[in-house]
């Protein structure tokens, strides 16, 4: 009798789950892909709104408002939008801006493999195509499930944290909100990893001197705010290990990154470093500085270097031409002869496949 009655019960839980996981997969799902933002043109005009609008995001620039309004709208966009709009001219391609034909690509390839089974849209945090229209789209749809993803694998304040806030708020005035789900990082999915250590298969490892994992940079203060107030700079456990308690803290999770991409590829630790770029004021960001180590390794008799950039899906300004371009040149200046950068995931068929069954955990 009580094997006939635990029978009975695991029946019943079995078609419970079932049903569940049903409803579940019918749902009439959308998905969202995000990435940061770029100028509309690489024109003057449209350099410096999308300046104006980035910088003014107090998770980017997180200054008391009228400390950080004087600042940007005073000082940086005004002396920053030409030299900007020169660098974006370099960049732009017939196609326009690496950044948002990749997103489109990567979209329409993820569309095609979905098919019936979900409907993605695409936008940006900052400029078009803006979230405020994209979202109206989805609510017009009358979704009953929205998977959010930000293509930012590691966790930033400035970059996942403001792009989940943005999507919260337009949703939050909706009468009919339906189930939400966010792709907060993905910087530990095997899929990601497999990916890059998949699109470095062109180089040949041996053929360089050292391999560099350059990350975008962050203020020191960011991290900060993140560990609570603890102060991390330097802390060798949370350069060394990447718990789950250290998941939002952006600093461990590039080294974290780099580790599991190295390990992929079988690099071993003494054969690469990490470097953080693109920093910005005088602050103190988080190091070693990417331009200084480079500079430093072909000083010290380096003459070629592969370098990754993880931190992006999508090769745009901060992987053309801060390090195929100002990078390659600053490397040579001091006596190398060669920076290759590995290209991004962009809208690689397996990067679609990769980045799928990332979502499909949503």
């Amino acid at each position: 009798m009580q094997r006939v009655k635990e029978h009975y019960i695991f029946n019943i839980k079995s078609e419970l789950c079932l049903a569940f996981s049903f409803s579940i997969n019918s749902m009439k799902k959308a998905v969202l892909l995000i990435n940061l933002g770029t100028p509309d043109s690489p024109t003057v005009p449209a350099v410096g709104k999308y300046l104006k609008e980035f910088l003014n995001d107090s998770r980017v620039i997180d200054f008391p408002y009228l400390k950080r309004t004087l600042l940007v709208n005073g000082i940086i966009v005004p002396f920053r939008k030409r030299a900007s709009t020169k660098i974006y001219k370099e960049l732009w391609t017939e196609k326009g801006s690496p950044l948002l034909y990749h997103l489109v690509d990567l979209a329409k390839k993820l569309q095609s493999s979905y098919g019936d089974e979900a409907e993605v849209f695409y936008g940006m945090r900052y400029q078009s195509p803006s979230l405020e229209v994209e979202l109206e789209k989805i609510r017009k749809g009358n979704f009953e499930q929205i998977i959010v993803v930000p293509l930012y694998p590691q966790y930033a304040s400035s970059s996942t944290g403001s792009t989940t806030q943005k999507v919260m708020e337009v949703i939050s005035k909706w009468e009919a909100i339906p189930r939400v789900s966010f792709v907060q990082s993905f910087f530990r999915e095997e899929a990601y990893i497999k990916a890059f250590a998949k699109i470095s298969t062109q180089f040949t490892y041996s053929d360089y001197d050292k391999i560099v994992f350059s990350f975008h940079g962050l203020p020191v203060r960011h991290i900060n705010k993140i560990c609570e107030g603890k102060l991390c700079s330097g802390v060798d456990d949370c350069i060394k290990s990447c718990g789950t308690e250290r998941t939002y803290c952006y600093r461990s999770a590039c080294h974290e990154t780099a580790r599991s991409i190295a390990g992929e590829m079988g690099i071993v630790e003494q054969d690469y470093i990490v470097a953080f770029q693109s920093r910005l004021g005088k602050d103190p960001w988080i190091s070693p500085y990417t331009d200084i180590e480079v500079a430093n390794l072909a000083k010290n008799g380096a003459k070629n270097l592969l370098v990754f950039s993880a931190a992006f899906v999508a090769d745009c300004l901060e992987t053309t031409i801060e390090i195929g371009s100002e990078f390659h040149e600053l490397f040579i200046e001091n006596g190398g002869e060669k920076v290759q950068l590995v290209p991004s995931l962009n809208s690689e068929d397996f990067w679609v496949e990769g980045l799928k069954s990332i979502i499909e955990k949503y």
